[in-house]
């Protein structure tokens, strides 16, 4: 009996070091040595994984910018240019110009603008409720004002105004991350050009029904009379389904549109106040 189980432990014992030695071959065989600079260029990344770069996380960012011939068109939106600058030593790659970004919330409905005409009673959610209707105004387009991109901001970036149920961006804490962008089930949030001393003129509305809908559900709605487009010296407006779009690449802030929008839906922001005319002597 002895030399049975005797037998049977050397058989297994066997068996034991011959998968071992075969999973050793494989290992040694499918071996994927890693490029040493991925772990150097994820040392110099801030470690935020907030997806705002495109990737998954730094790691997945490391590992595109060692294995991209051209970087010119990746940026960690959250480092220095100082950081990116060193990312490129290490790699011996150029890196590309990249304009910084901000976050700019594209909706001016406050209650005063965009009354209610019901009451929601449901989860608090604005993915939730944009699915179930239009929301608690006539405006099927405008914020509905439950936070969403305020929880998945990293860097309390944005918050929502109390008074004026709408979110806000503070533009210094703002790492042009996306999270708030994606989180919005209504698109009112985009990432555009971020000019010197925070200066920015955009459209703040995204409705795309007709003028006078549009203007009946929110007063401050684009209507899209296309005055704005005229005037631009820069091409820099643009109108599509009966709203206007203020290219920020495009924009030299010369100021032109604002004045001429009979809704005041575009918005001058951070700029001093225009000196008004002297009156001519008759």
């Amino acid at each position: 009996m002895s030399d049975i189980i005797i037998n049977s432990i050397i058989i297994v014992s066997a068996m034991g070091l011959a998968a071992a030695l075969i999973l050793f071959l494989v290992a040694k065989k499918f071996h994927v040595v890693e490029d040493p600079r991925i772990e150097q260029v994820e040392e110099e990344l801030p470690a935020a994984n907030c997806g705002g770069c495109g990737y998954p996380g730094c790691r997945a960012f490391a590992e595109a910018l060692v294995k991209s011939e051209d970087i010119s068109d990746l940026n960690c939106p959250v480092s220095s240019s100082a950081d990116m600058e060193k990312i490129a030593s290490i790699l011996g790659k150029e890196l590309g110009q990249q304009d910084p970004l901000v976050a700019v919330v594209g909706c001016a409905g406050t209650p005063d603008h965009r009354p209610k005409t019901n009451v929601y009673d449901g989860a608090r959610s604005c993915t939730i409720e944009s699915s179930l209707y239009t929301g608690e105004s006539g405006c099927p387009y405008g914020c509905l004002g439950f936070g969403e991109c305020v929880e998945a901001c990293n860097f309390d970036a944005i918050h929502m105004n109390p008074e004026t149920n709408l979110p806000e961006v503070n533009d210094d804490n703002c790492t042009a991350c996306n999270a708030c962008v994606v989180a919005c089930p209504r698109d009112i949030i985009e990432l555009r050009k971020k000019n010197k001393k925070d200066r920015k003129i955009y459209v703040s509305c995204i409705n795309r029904e007709k003028g006078a809908v549009a203007r009946k559900n929110c007063k401050v709605a684009c209507i899209g009379c296309g005055k704005c487009v005229k005037v631009c010296p820069y091409e820099a407006i643009t109108l599509e389904n009966n709203l206007a779009y203020i290219d920020a690449k495009k924009c030299r802030l010369c100021r032109k549109c604002a004045p001429e929008c009979p809704t005041n839906a575009i918005l001058e922001v951070n700029f001093p106040a225009k000196k008004k005319k002297e009156a001519t002597a008759g």
